[in-house]
């Protein structure tokens, strides 16, 4: 793959040499190199939904286990019902804050991983192709004014 931002030029154009091709030999040129160029574009948005797409992993990761915590929390509140019925402590108060302290992880979990997603997921066109489309205009809009 070339830099961000450099357009592909499969030779440097060199006047003598153009002025000896025929129009239909310009044209195949143009059509390979525009091949080219397109199959470069689009293997650059793969790489780069790629690179996205596993950010986007870590984000649901950690949205599937704050719904785990949030499970167990529901778990630990009839559980904690039940043992909390031999505690000093009021049974209904103990099982409130256990509750209460697993619901708050899984809130703090679900925040983090919304975060990462939406850090990850991309919010419109892919930023490196883009850059080199505009590059690869540039080029040719210089090379045509010749």
């Amino acid at each position: 793959m070339r830099p961000t931002g450099q357009p592909v030029v499969a030779y440097s154009p060199d006047k003598s040499e153009a002025d000896g091709l025929s129009t239909s030999e310009l044209l195949s040129r143009l059509s390979a190199e525009l091949s080219r160029l397109i199959r470069d574009e689009v293997q650059l948005v793969r790489l780069e939904l790629l690179r996205k797409s596993k950010r986007a992993g870590f984000g649901v990761g950690a949205l599937g286990s704050a719904g785990m915590m949030a499970f167990f929390g529901a778990a630990c509140l009839l559980a904690a019902a039940i043992v909390a019925l031999s505690m000093v402590m009021r049974p209904w108060a103990a099982a409130l804050l256990v509750g209460v302290v697993l619901l708050l992880g899984a809130g703090t979990a679900a925040l983090i991983g919304r975060a990462a997603l939406r850090h990850a997921v991309p919010s419109g066109l892919p930023e490196e192709t883009v850059e080199n489309l505009r590059a690869d205009v540039r080029t040719v809009l210089e090379h045509a004014k010749r």
